[in-house]
């Protein structure tokens, strides 16, 4: 036998393969009926444990593992089939699609928008580029921005999310989930922090560095130029350039933008002083309810999975068979839970395919806790 004979065997196996995997689906799809009319669960992990034993049982040597894995996967599709079937996951998809027909076709402008800091903050220049006419309220926290989106004084909020040389800001994260809020638009911002202080100071004058915790640990290679200047956290950049241009002094200074260098008189000594050029920071505007504008395209989720082996596998597999690409995948640790871990993904797939928003309702019964964060585009 040549290559092209042993394909053709392989062919013909494929079809057999192919025409039982379908009739099985169905088979699956009549025992859904069959629970949902009598009130059974999808799921009956028991039968499921002894259903894995006797294929490995059944499979020759070798090929156990390779077995175990092919019907574990086959499971978990068929448990999706059979939700489909019978409409046991409605609930996400109505939502989406809900949202898809009520968003307005406009991102909207001149509403009240709140983001922390003060005037000049980079959370400003991301609320100027993604909203027209921004009404912006500020705040001293990221908690207040959700309060003040939560009691009706903001419609949306501008907070960041994750930055390229510091990570993940976890803290946002974990108020998503608290306040069940919604992504509804996202950008991402080239971050240039300067050496700002009043006029007539000097480098060998400076005795105290201001700026955010970010910040500094971004030029923190910068900083040991100063090795006997004290570096002073704040709440944020912008709220640096102005306490220093209050101050009058000439003997302090701040890692800022130069857009607060203008807004507050200040004068730069020296300029991009952070330690890596791609320095970039994404935002993230959020509001209570769902909204879904035209043009998204990006999909943020949070989740943790069963801590089993193969939990992580299953769901990038049905990722992979949507042809959905990953655009970020990002662990953390739970407090208080052993080697248990949060996921962050982001993903980039239309929300405009049927089998995209069906895949959405589906998530529950494939993650231990699911949290859907919106679907966006991103501003360049």
């Amino acid at each position: 036998m040549d290559l092209n004979d042993y394909r053709l065997k392989i062919d013909e196996i494929d079809e057999k393969i192919v025409a039982m995997i379908a009739e099985r689906m169905e088979v699956a799809a009549d025992i859904a009926a069959y629970k949902r009319e009598n009130g059974l669960p999808i799921l009956d992990a028991g039968r499921e444990r002894q259903k894995l034993a006797k294929v490995a049982e059944m499979s020759p040597e070798g090929m156990k593992d390779y077995m175990q894995l092919l019907y574990s996967l086959m499971f978990d599709l068929s448990r999706s089939y059979q939700g489909r079937q019978v409409g046991t996951s409605p609930e996400l998809p109505n939502k989406i699609n809900a949202a898809l027909e009520n968003t307005p076709k406009l991102f909207p402008s001149g509403v009240p928008i709140v983001c922390q800091g003060v005037e000049g903050a980079y959370q400003q220049l991301a609320c100027d580029k993604l909203f027209r006419n921004a009404n912006i309220l500020y705040v001293s926290s990221f908690d207040a921005v959700f309060s003040a989106i939560e009691s009706g004084l903001a419609s949306y909020g501008v907070i960041p999310l994750e930055n390229s040389t510091a990570g993940s800001v976890n803290s946002v994260y974990d108020l998503m989930m608290k306040h069940r809020f919604y992504i509804v638009r996202s950008i991402r911002l080239k971050i240039d922090h300067n050496l700002l202080v009043n006029p007539g100071t000097k480098l060998e004058d400076i005795r105290e560095i201001y700026s955010h915790q970010q910040a500094i640990a971004q030029c923190a290679g910068y900083l040991k130029k100063f090795p006997n200047a004290k570096v002073i956290p704040c709440e944020n950049t912008a709220m640096a350039a102005k306490m220093v241009s209050e101050s009058g002094r000439s003997d302090i200074a701040c890692l800022s933008s130069r857009n607060c260098m203008k807004l507050y008189g200040l004068e730069c000594l020296e300029s991009s002083v952070q330690d890596q050029g791609n320095n970039y920071t994404r935002f993230i505007c959020i509001t209570r309810h769902l909204e879904i504008y035209p043009g998204a395209d990006r999909t943020s989720l949070m989740l943790t999975l069963p801590h089993t082996p193969g939990a992580l596998y299953k769901l990038l597999s049905r990722f992979y068979a949507q042809g959905i690409n990953l655009l970020k995948l990002e662990s953390r640790p739970i407090p208080d839970r052993d080697f248990e871990f949060m996921f962050y993904f982001d993903l980039e797939a239309s929300v405009y395919s049927p089998s995209f928003i069906d895949l959405m309702g589906e998530m529950k019964g494939l993650c231990d806790t699911f949290t859907y964060l919106g679907t966006y585009s991103e501003v360049i």
